[in-house]
């Protein structure tokens, strides 16, 4: 099978490579669609804290937001999967300590992560090896590409969950981005008004295209009660802004990542009452983003600007938009194009 391989920083292949064969508890999933992630694109800048952590080596394929076919299952696994339409988990968690007996999987110590680590190996390929546990059906209403767009919504949707609005609060979206406007969608689904803050006009403009009516840069954020505040940004001061804007008594939430150190004033936290939460990973909230996206209650197609081949995906990673690419912020591969 063709598979895209980062072997360096800022090195990458289109090899081709034995196909995956299904050990026990596992299936192979022919890959349909992939969706291109800023951890990709840190791997492929070598800025990913996993590399320097040791959780993470080159060479390796990235890849955690797919869905495909099953075509073959492992030992232990029920034959029923065969033909199943699926996207999976990114988190694999070890099944025995005491987080994953807690059915908190996604923080096990000794986790691998589909296409991030421990040596687990991504979509960015025809073909996937995934443990059966991982896996998700996905009904017919919910097509390839919707099918890779539920993972970062189910981090999205975790986050907007996190700040609990009652219909009608006033909630504020640092950063316009695919998780940012994910996590709008949902809110706006829980009846909140929606408002967006971003930096570039280019993302706001978008967002606007989408029904986001409210949506601002930093300058130019009305003084207005926020009843909560969900940072989906990699800006560093943006946590603490968050914690200025929100309301006293309401809520923060960080599902955001910035490249070094972001502090908050916990003096703030304290005084003014508010709650905050952070979120890791979407697996708690995978089946309810399969139903959202089933029921149309929330549609991120428009997200999705273009679907690229494997041989394509280099210059994805290095930040090049592809020819004819539409205005929003996420790029699919589909890995059978080409070659």
């Amino acid at each position: 099978m063709r598979a895209f391989v980062l072997t360096a920083p800022g090195a990458y292949e289109v090899q081709d490579l034995p196909a995956p064969v299904a050990g026990p508890g596992e299936v192979v999933v022919d890959v349909e669609r992939v969706g291109v992630c800023g951890t990709d694109m840190e791997f492929f800048t070598g800025e990913m804290a996993y590399l320097h952590q040791g959780h993470s080596l080159y060479p390796m394929r990235p890849g955690h937001e797919w869905s495909g076919r099953v075509t073959a299952v492992g030992d232990g696994v029920d034959p029923v999967w065969l033909g199943r339409r699926v996207m999976g988990d990114t988190m694999l968690g070890c099944g025995t300590c005491r987080r994953c007996l807690r059915d908190h999987q996604h923080v096990c110590e000794r986790r691998q992560e589909v296409g991030i680590r421990g040596g687990r190996a991504g979509a960015l390929a025809e073909q996937l090896a995934v443990p059966a546990s991982s896996l998700h059906t996905l009904p017919d209403s919910v097509d390839a590409v919707l099918g890779a767009l539920v993972e970062p919504g189910g981090n999205a949707l975790r986050a907007a969950q996190a700040a609990a609005p009652l219909p009608g609060d006033r909630v504020l979206v640092l950063g316009p981005g695919t998780i940012g406007l994910l996590v709008a969608m949902f809110l706006r689904a829980a009846g909140a008004d929606v408002h967006l803050m971003g930096a570039l006009e280019g993302s706001l403009v978008f967002a606007r295209s989408l029904g986001f009516a409210h949506a601002w840069t930093e300058d130019t954020v009305p003084d207005l009660p926020f009843d909560a505040v969900v940072d989906a940004s990699n800006a560093a001061h943006l946590p603490n802004r968050a914690l200025e804007l929100v309301e006293p008594a309401g809520r923060v939430v960080y599902v955001g990542l910035a490249g070094g150190p972001s502090r908050i004033d916990t003096r703030t936290l304290a005084l003014k009452d508010v709650t905050a939460v952070g979120v890791l990973s979407a697996s708690p909230g995978l089946d309810a983003t399969i139903q959202a996206y089933a029921a149309g209650s929330v549609d991120p197609r428009p997200l999705v600007a273009a679907t690229v081949g494997l041989d394509e995906v280099g210059p994805v990673l290095a930040g090049e938009r592809p020819a004819g690419a539409g205005p929003g912020p996420k790029i699919h591969v589909s890995p059978h194009a080409g070659g």
